[in-house]
């Protein structure tokens, strides 16, 4: 993290600000960290700031134009892109040309503040270029390098010399910003333990939990849900290894939320494993469809090892369910042993399953209880704080950390 104070003109506590967001990967990608990159966007415009967005294009249109997300009208920038084919929809800028386009964009925009979103592509071209320019520099994790190991075709032998090269590199980037962040105290600590970084913030991604709404009206069903990418390091196979461990006559439904590469070798997974007639797997989904889909459901099961947040998580919490999820990462910041849900010991289908009957099989009070207090967690991480905390920040303020401690709530009798 860089020891210099910007030397960028203070834009003041009242001027609305010129915000550029670097991100290698923007809507309509589906995935944490660019859900995150566009509500953050979408609630800095609603607040009257001027906020660019710097990404790969979609397709192979490139350029800059006007785009509506969250409601909200930003500027995209969107580079130059090739498809990364071992993966299934993952684009990304051509890193040879990041520090042209960086210093094009910054010289055209000349923004107030830079906030990156990885240190891979776009936040290296952009931190680089803006630390000559004296622009404000704001980085946040949300990557782990060992989760891409399986796209890029690195041998084994490899890999471990790959993952510490990815360490490096994140060092060199995010040494370059005044300020770094990542989603949680964990997450954090994973941070700074592994590049060497100090001072890294945890503030939580938000959520906006307005959108979403709980469903209060007795359960006729157990239905489990599994919401996002359909890839390895979710560990979606384990969660369908459980199901075969579950009693008959809880009737269990799966629905599988989300699209990705795996997704033809866990539908031929569930035809050998014999429940193929109780799991659906939907495909990605419009978010009227998603908060119908956490409706339905009576437990949102995590089985992944590798979230540095878990905006899903969140969302399911928001909409008042149940969750049982790996105990990995930073999803125990937000699974509350006992009291939201329970945790399992990752990869082990039998304690998933264990853990899963202990919901569905709850007393229709300690059920409620579960919910209840799903709702009262999520309280402390409304995106209101998530923008008020980057906003200083950006300002060039001091800032202690949000608590994302419990606030109570009102839940119906």
């Amino acid at each position: 993290m860089s020891d210099s104070t910007s030397v960028s003109a203070d834009p003041g506590p009242e001027r609305p600000l010129r915000i550029l967001i670097g991100a290698d990967t923007f809507a309509p990608d589906v995935n944490g960290a660019a859900r995150f990159a566009e509500r953050l966007a979408a609630g800095l415009v609603e607040r009257g700031h001027d906020v660019h967005i710097v990404a790969p294009a979609a397709s192979r249109k490139h350029g800059t134009w006007k785009e509506v997300h969250e409601g909200q009208e930003l500027t995209a920038h969107r580079l130059l892109s090739w498809r990364w084919y071992p993966h299934d929809w993952l684009r990304f800028a051509l890193p040879w040309r990041i520090k042209q386009n960086s210093a094009r964009i910054l010289d055209e925009v000349k923004p107030d503040v830079v906030h990156f979103q990885s240190h891979i592509v776009v936040g290296r071209g952009l931190s680089i270029e803006a630390a000559k320019r004296g622009i404000r520099i704001v980085g946040t994790n949300h990557f782990m390098p060992e989760n891409m190991l399986e796209f890029t075709l690195i041998p084994k032998a490899w890999q471990d010399w790959s993952v510490g090269l990815a360490w490096k590199a994140a060092r060199r980037t995010f040494g370059r910003a005044e300020s770094v962040t990542t989603p949680t105290r964990r997450a954090a600590d994973f941070l700074e333990k592994y590049t060497g970084l100090r001072g890294v913030h945890a503030i939580s991604c938000g959520i906006d939990a307005h959108k979403y709404s709980p469903n209060w009206e007795p359960r006729t069903e157990n239905r489990i849900v599994f919401v996002g990418r359909v890839t390895g390091e979710k560990q979606i196979d384990v969660l369908l290894r459980a199901v075969t461990l579950l009693p008959a006559e809880l009737d269990v439904k799966v629905d599988i939320v989300g699209g990705g590469d795996q997704k033809r070798n866990l539908e031929h997974l569930a035809v050998e494993l014999g429940i193929a007639d109780r799991v659906t797997f939907t495909g990605y989904v419009t978010d009227e469809e998603l908060r119908e889909a956490y409706h339905r459901a009576s437990v949102l099961a995590m089985p992944s090892i590798a979230e540095l947040q878990s905006i899903v998580t969140m969302e399911a919490m928001a909409s008042a369910l149940p969750v049982v999820a790996a105990n990995a990462m930073a999803l125990p910041h937000l699974v509350h042993h006992g009291e939201n849900g329970y945790l399992f010991e990752p990869g082990d289908p039998k304690d998933l399953a264990d853990m899963l009957r202990t919901v569905l099989e709850a007393a229709p009070d300690d059920y409620n209880a579960m919910k209840a207090q799903s709702l009262k967690l999520i309280k402390a991480h409304d995106i209101t704080r998530t923008l008020d905390t980057f906003e200083s920040l950006y300002r060039g303020e001091r800032v202690t950390d949000p608590v994302t401690e419990s606030i109570p709530v009102i839940v119906p009798d």
